[in-house]
Formats: structure tokens, sequence, C-alpha cells
């Protein structure tokens, strides 16, 4: 389905976002690992979090959606999960995919995972590598691609692990994958990346410590064999979900909305950190703690921005925004950089490359030197009037529909499949604050 975007009055109202997709997915397995009963509310029911869903039932634990829409789990326990009987199909799941690896990597048994074509073009020898060390084994397509099968060790290494480049996900991998190996696995990063895995184990019952080091990173350690007990999730609204409608707001005239519940885990906030630089006019209220993340409302209003340095180091903070912060860049007035995006070339799509696309297509300045985004805008909507391929990648599609909204002409994108995939309802919501996206009649 082909979706235009055209100019919108201005958005008001209130935005829910669906939850966090990453406490999502980690839910989901930490409850299938857990003894006893967990409940999940809030849970993103997007194809993605879905996938993982199914995957945990076929791993032996009991998944179920209740009528009032919380999710019950019934747990294995740590080391228990069972040998699925089929292949199991992630769809466009990287994060499941690549944090299953690790749990499955020190189980006895060999899990064959596959996925959609985006899925399957992406890298997991980053995560195969260290899990490798631990001893698992893989067999692959060239590349380290999906399908993939993991062999499972029956005598799990636990291993100290320096990340080459900081990625939540291949972090968590490991730290999955030393839950059911003897003694303390560690992971070093040279730069924070979010701790959703950390203060999740936490929260079961896991023994995690995480040590400030002298250059700025971390190490995260994890002992092994811990009793993860059953407990109740809420999970926040997801801040990478909360970035559309927010700069939606802040670049339609004469707007204001409110997004209710937004997790603001600052691991997680690093483009409202920026937007606040540019000079948006964006407020934190009633904050408050659920399930042991920071939550607080948060209230946009349409703002003059300007261009900012975004340093190297925000980067794993925000990795996910970059997309929709390159939309707002094109509306600033002056030079916006972006440093540090290698991360972006291996996400569902190549998203730098993609992003550089369709900010050409739509007439707006930039170059691209190296892993940097320079994006140049003179404080006026950019032209707009373009079509832009999403490659089955959700953000790209969300954010340039986000830039028809405010462009001086209708956006389209070739293909709305994948948005589901993080944000279903996302057209539904973004018209009931006065959007005007539409399906493109043959």
């Amino acid at each position: 389905m082909q979706l235009i975007s055209i100019a919108a009055p201005p958005l008001t109202g209130q935005a829910r976002v669906p939850g966090d997709k990453s406490i999502s997915h980690r839910a989901l397995m930490f409850g299938a690992l857990a003894v006893g009963r967990s409940t999940v509310e809030g849970l993103l029911e997007g194809e993605d979090v879905l996938r993982t869903a199914e995957a945990m039932r076929r791993l032996g634990a009991e998944v179920v959606r209740r009528d009032d829409g919380i999710w019950q789990l019934y747990g294995r326990g740590v080391g228990g999960l069972a040998e699925p009987e089929d292949v199991l199909d992630m769809g466009n799941a990287g994060t499941g995919a690549r944090l299953l690896m690790g749990l499955v990597a020190t189980h006895p048994f060999t899990t064959v995972f596959t996925g959609d074509a985006s899925l399957r073009s992406r890298p997991m020898r980053r995560v195969s590598e260290p899990l490798g060390r631990m001893g698992a084994g893989f067999v692959s397509r060239s590349g380290g691609r999906l399908p993939l099968a993991v062999i499972g060790t029956a005598s799990p290494i636990p291993i100290s692990y320096e990340l080459p480049v900081p990625s939540a996900q291949v972090k968590s991998a490991v730290l999955l994958a030393g839950l059911n190996a003897p003694g303390a696995t560690t992971v070093v990063e040279s730069a924070p990346t979010r701790d959703h895995t950390e203060l999740m184990l936490r929260g079961f019952g896991a023994e995690v410590a995480v040590d400030a080091l002298p250059d700025g990173g971390r190490a995260v350690t994890i002992k092994g064999h811990p009793e993860l007990t059953g407990r109740a999730i809420k999970v926040p609204g997801d801040p990478s979900s909360a970035a559309f409608p927010v700069v939606a707001a802040l670049l339609v005239p004469h707007s204001r909305i409110t997004v209710p519940g937004v997790g603001t885990n600052p691991l997680r906030c690093g483009l409202f950190q920026t937007l606040k630089e540019m000079g948006a006019d964006l407020q934190w209220q009633n904050a408050r703690d659920e399930a042991g993340e920071p939550v607080a409302d948060l209230v946009a209003g349409h703002s003059a921005l300007k261009g900012v340095d975004v340093p190297p180091e925000r980067a794993p903070s925000m990795i996910d925004e970059y997309p929709v912060l390159a939309i707002a860049a094109a509306f600033a007035a002056g030079t916006t950089r972006m440093r540090g995006l290698a991360e972006l070339r291996v996400k569902e799509s190549d998203r730098l490359a993609a992003v550089a696309r369709g900010l050409q297509a739509c007439g707006v300045r930039f170059e691209v030197e190296g892993d940097d985004l320079i994006v140049h805008g003179d404080g006026r909507p950019p032209d707009g009037g373009a079509t832009i391929a999403v490659n089955l990648d959700h953000r790209i599609a969300m954010s340039f529909l986000v830039m028809g909204m405010a462009s001086r002409r209708p956006v389209q994108i070739d293909d709305a499949a994948a948005i589901g995939t993080s944000f279903p309802g996302f057209v539904s919501l973004m018209n009931g604050l006065g959007a005007r996206i539409s399906e493109v009649q043959p």
C-alpha cells in the first residue's frame, strides 16, 4: 500500500504511542526464562514483538494474551528452554533475532533462524563471533546472514568481550548467553548503550554489575545460573515511536501535542536532547517510575529550529532516531552535522543511504562524509514532492510521511507495510492529531 502525506493544519491533542519495542522484546524473553508467572501490560503488539512471542512459545514457554490486553507468561527457568520443532521465522525483528541467538547459544540444541528479505540481508557475524567464543557453533549464508543455524553448546564458556562498536543488541546477546554459563560473563563497551537488559534482568533477580571505566565506557558483568522469578511489567511508551509525532508537532505551524507515558531512560533520549539544543519547545511533565524505568509525559509545540552539531558519542542513545532528526534538520535554519552514523548502515536497510536518497528527492541540500550526515536547512519548508522507496524500513517510511506534513509539496512512500513492525496504528494516530495521510488510489 502506498501512502501520501500532504500539508497538515495545526496538530493538537494527545498521542499515545505504542509500548517500547526494546522493552517488549525483553519482557517476553525474560518472562519465558523466569520461574512462575509474569504479566506484561502495554506490550507493543507490532509484528516484530509478536514474532518474539511466537518464538518463545516454540522454545517451550507458555505465552498467552488475555482478553484484557495483558500478556501472561509461565517460564521454563534459566537453561530450561526446549529445542524448537521448526525454524524460527523472525520476520523483520532484528532485535528479536540477535537476542534470541544469545539465549539459545548456551542451550544444548540446534535452533534455525530466518526472516524476511530485509532481515536476511543484515549482518549477524558480530553476534555469532562472541557467541562462538562461548562454545556455540554456527552455519549460515555467506557474510553470516540468515537463514542461520545456532548449534548450542552443552558446556558454555564465560567470556570477557570488548565490543568493537557500541551495540545494545550485541551486548545483550552476550549477556543472555552468560545467563546459562558458569561464573561471570562481562561485556565492555566504549560508550554506554541502552541498558534495558541490565535493568530488567535485575528486576527478575539476576546479579548484574555495571562498572564505569576511566575512558567513559562501562563493563557490564552478569553472574551465571541465577534463578529468575516471574514479575509484573508495565511497558512505557516507546521514545523511538514518540519521535514521529513530536517532530511533526515541531514542524507544523501552531501545533501543540502531548505524548503521555514516554520512557525517559537517559540512554534512549538523545533525540530529545538534540531537539532541545536546536531550539525545540519540549517539556517533560509528571515524571515517575514504572517497572524500574523512568517515565514522563512529553509536551511538544511548533518551534523555529536551528542547525547543531550532534557528537558521535550521542549516537547509541538515538541510533534509531537519526532518520527523523534528518527531517527536522531539513526544516532548521543552518547546518546540522550528525557524526558517527556507521551503525545506520546495518539497520533494516542502509538507513544512511536511504535518508540521503530521500533528502535528495525532496530537494534538501546535504552531504555524506564518511559516517557523517550533514544537512543544510534555510529555516523554510523543503520542496518535498517525491515518492520515497522505503525498502521495508518502517522508520524511513514514517520519517518521510512526517516531512510531507510540513513540506511545500506532498511526500509519498512506496510501501507502508513495514510500519506495522513497530507502530501499528501510526496513520490513524497521526490523522487523529490533524495530519492528512491517505492511501494512494491506483
